[in-house]
C-alpha cells in the first residue's frame, strides 16, 4: 500500500491532524511569550510528543504495505523489550527471552499470510506452553513463577495485543482495490485513543475533583474519564464516516469502547509502574516518557475494537 493507494478521506484526515499540531504548536509558542513567568513545559513537551506520534504511525500507514506491517512489528519490539527492562529477573532464566522475542516475528508472518488462525492462538496458547518447557531445561527452579508470569503477561500486552493493530491491515475486506481501507481503520483507532488520552487530560485538569483511583493514578478524575468518553465518542461521529464501515450504532459504541478502554489500558501500565516504583518506563518521546506510556491505551483498545470489528462488520 503505497502513497499514492490512500483515498481522499486519509488525506483529509492526516492533513487535518497536521493542522491541529500546528495551530497546537504555534498558540502553546505564543503563550510562552505572552506569559514567559508561567511554566507550560508540560504543555509544550506534550505537542512534542503528539507530533512524534503523529510522525511515528503516519509513515505506518502510508507507506509500502509489507514495510508498515514491519513497522508495527518493530513497535512491539520496543514496548516488549522496554517493558523487560523494567522487570527484575533471575539471570538464569534471561536464556527463555531469546524465544519470547521470536514470538513477534512469526506473530507478524502469521499476520502477513493473514492466517487468522494461528495469529489469535500462537502467543495464547503455544508461547504460553512452549516457554516453561525451556525454563525447564534450564534447570533454575527460584523465580520460576515470576519470570513466567511477567513474561507471558509482557507477550499478551505488548505484542499480542499491540499486534491487532497490524491485523486491521489484512482483514478480509481491506485489501485489493479498497488497500486504502485498512489504513483507515488504523488511524481511526490510534487517532481516537490518543485524542481520547488528550481529552481526558484536559477534561481532568478543568473540572476534576472526585479521583477514581487514587492509589494506581491520582490525576485520573470522573471528570476527565466522561468528559474523555463524550468527546471521544464525538470525534468518532466525525471520523468513522470517512475512514471505517461502522453504522451510526457502531460508530456510537466504538467511541464508546475506544473512551472507556483507553483509560484502563492506562491505569493498567500505571499499576505496574506503581508496583515497580517507577514514573515513566523510559524516556524515548519526550513529555510522555516511553514506548510504553505512549501505547499503553492501545493494548486495551487496538484487540477490542478490532475483534467487534471483525463480529460484526467483516464476518
Amino acid at each position: 500500500m503505497a502513497f499514492d493507494a490512500l483515498s481522499t478521506e486519509i488525506i483529509y484526515v492526516l492533513l487535518g491532524i497536521l493542522t491541529v499540531l500546528i495551530v497546537s504548536s504555534v498558540f502553546t509558542f505564543g503563550l510562552i511569550k505572552w506569559k514567559p513567568e508561567k511554566d507550560f513545559q508540560e504543555i509544550s513537551d506534550r505537542i512534542k510528543s503528539w507530533w512524534v506520534m503523529a510522525i511515528v504511525f503516519t509513515i505506518a500507514i502510508v507507506i509500502n504495505h509489507n514495510i508498515s506491517l514491519i513497522f508495527l512489528a518493530f513497535i512491539c519490539f520496543l514496548a516488549f523489550k522496554e517493558y523487560l527492562s523494567l522487570i527484575p529477573t533471575n539471570r538464569a532464566h534471561r536464556k527463555i527471552l531469546f524465544w519470547a522475542y521470536l514470538a513477534i516475528p512469526v506473530q507478524f508472518y502469521w499476520i502477513y499470510i493473514g492466517w487468522y488462525g494461528m495469529f489469535i492462538i500462537f502467543i495464547p496458547v503455544y508461547m504460553f506452553l512452549l516457554l516453561p518447557i525451556q525454563m525447564i531445561l534450564i534447570g533454575e527452579n527460584r523465580g520460576f513463577l515470576r519470570t513466567m508470569g511477567s513474561v507471558h503477561w509482557g507477550l499478551m500486552i505488548m505484542v499480542f495485543g499491540l499486534s491487532h493493530l497490524a491485523y486491521l491491515l489484512v482483514l478480509p475486506g481491506t485489501t485489493g482495490a479498497d488497500a486504502a481501507s485498512g489504513a483507515g481503520l488504523v488511524l481511526y483507532i490510534v487517532v481516537l485513543t490518543q485524542f481520547n488520552d488528550v481529552a481526558q487530560f484536559i477534561w481532568g485538569k478543568a473540572f476534576g475533583k472526585h479521583k477514581i483511583v487514587p492509589k494506581v493514578s491520582p490525576n485520573k478524575t470522573w471528570a476527565g474519564l466522561i468528559g474523555g468518553i463524550i468527546t471521544t465518542m464525538g470525534l468518532s461521529l466525525l471520523l468513522a464516516p470517512l475512514l471505517t464501515p461502522l453504522t451510526m450504532p457502531g460508530i456510537l459504541f466504538s467511541g464508546f469502547m475506544i473512551g472507556l478502554t483507553g483509560f484502563i489500558g492506562d491505569v493498567n501500565l500505571s499499576s505496574l509502574k506503581r508496583d515497580l516504583g517507577i514514573k515513566d518506563a523510559g524516556q524515548t518521546i519526550p513529555g510522555h516518557g516511553g514506548i510504553l506510556d505512549r501505547v499503553d491505551s492501545l493494548t486495551y483498545t487496538a484487540p477490542l475494537f478490532f475483534h467487534f470489528l471483525r463480529y460484526f462488520y467483516f464476518t
